[in-house]
């Protein structure tokens, strides 16, 4: 079996459901393929969900050193249909005077919202669910939308801790949307589209045969990179910012009040974020679906984009195993003072590349900016302080 058929097999898959309907409007059409899309997307991604719970737990274990979830299953791996189970069968408590409405509702439009920006990343060659000319701009007007419902939660439950831990949310996904928006806008002025197809093309083609037409392989690429993964990082509430639900401090935060299914939505759309992300981060800077060197073209893209995914996926778990919780304090000053100006400069960076021709030249003059602004903003915001001798007096 070739590697071109394979590479289109899910394609064909399609095209053949769409076969019966070959004399049917063109509307009834493009709904049925529309719903095709969707079932696609949420059973790929519900599956990855159950895998990557599981595979968390597992890899975290390892860590520490101890066992992972060992007990359902073979090697523990029922242990998403026992969750599953317990939460779908457990009572959900809703405070007497909370406002019922918007606390139902919250849950739904976190998870509606991470679901929708799935829709137009491309996932392999002629593989994007929804391709529009705006990708980009709709996958963050979309998201935009998890601060309006992190705020839902935290107002609709009638409890302080939850609208504390929903305002410290909200402060904290506004403050790192900046650089997360920012670091996305050198790509889009290099390629010159908000598509995320038309960025994934301009990233096509090799050096030598071995070296890729990578983002991240320039330093202005490399840099807003990092940027873009640590704020995502941010955004999906992932270790070590997860300061919004500090159980040493205000309990789960905005989900304190929400038990049973409710919360497990509420996880479930965590992890759905954290996949929307690293799969942007993927198609911004990682060559989207591209082989890494040019004689592996012939493994189906897809497996390339997935390959991509699970590594960031596995960056997050690694980082939440390894990492300390933030002071809410100390991330709110690394926003403003260190990744806004470092995104901008990115900005600048990606500016000088291009107009000195994208080669050698361009590639020098642009880690040169980068590098200066970083040396500046350390030497500026060093925050070593000089602590006096500590003295310690025991009780005689």
């Amino acid at each position: 079996m070739s590697g071109a058929f394979l590479d289109q097999i899910f394609l064909r898959a399609k095209e053949s459901l769409l076969s019966p309907l070959a004399g049917a409007p063109d509307w009834l059409i493009q709904i049925v393929s529309s719903l095709i899309n969707i079932s696609s997307l949420l059973g790929v991604f519900l599956t990855l969900f159950a895998l990557i719970s599981v595979l968390e737990r597992k890899i975290l274990g390892r860590m520490q050193n101890r066992y992972g979830p060992n007990r359902v299953g073979p090697f523990g791996l029922f242990q998403p249909v026992a969750d599953g189970i317990k939460m779908l069968i457990k009572e959900d408590v809703v405070p007497a005077r909370a406002d019922k409405v918007v606390h139902f509702f919250a849950p739904i439009l976190v998870a509606a919202t991470a679901i929708l920006t799935l829709g137009v990343i491309p996932y392999g060659r002629n593989m994007t669910p929804f391709a529009i000319d705006g990708g980009i701009l709709f996958f963050f007007a979309v998201g935009s939308t998890t601060e309006l419902a992190v705020f839902m939660a935290g107002w609709g439950s009638n409890n302080k801790f939850s609208m504390l831990g929903a305002m410290r949310a909200i402060a904290q996904m506004v403050s790192y949307e900046l650089p997360l928006l920012i670091a996305t806008l050198p790509v889009v002025m290099i390629v010159g589209s908000l598509s995320p197809d038309a960025i994934v093309a301009a990233q096509d083609g090799y050096s030598f045969g071995i070296l890729p037409h990578w983002f991240v392989t320039t330093p202005w690429g490399a840099a807003a990179f990092i940027l873009f993964f640590v704020s995502g990082l941010v955004e999906s509430n992932r270790t070590p910012f997860d300061v919004p639900e500090g159980e040493s401090e205000i309990v789960a935060g905005h989900m304190t009040e929400y038990s049973g299914f409710k919360y497990a939505t509420f996880f479930m759309a965590e992890y759905f974020g954290m996949f929307a992300i690293s799969g942007l981060a993927v198609t911004l800077f990682l060559g989207g679906w591209h082989s890494p060197i040019a004689p592996l073209n012939f493994i189906p893209s897809y497996l390339w984009f997935f390959l991509k995914l699970s590594a960031l996926l596995f960056v997050y778990i690694w980082v939440r195993g390894t990492l300390p919780r933030t002071r809410v304090d100390q991330i709110m000053n690394f926003a403003w003072k260190f990744m806004l100006p470092m995104a901008f400069t990115c900005i600048v960076a990606a500016a000088v590349w291009h107009y000195q021709g994208r080669g050698l030249a361009g590639w020098l003059w642009s880690l040169a900016v980068i590098a200066i602004v970083y040396l500046a903003l350390s030497r500026l915001l060093d925050t070593s302080k000089k602590f006096a001798p500590r003295t310690y007096r025991f009780a005689e």
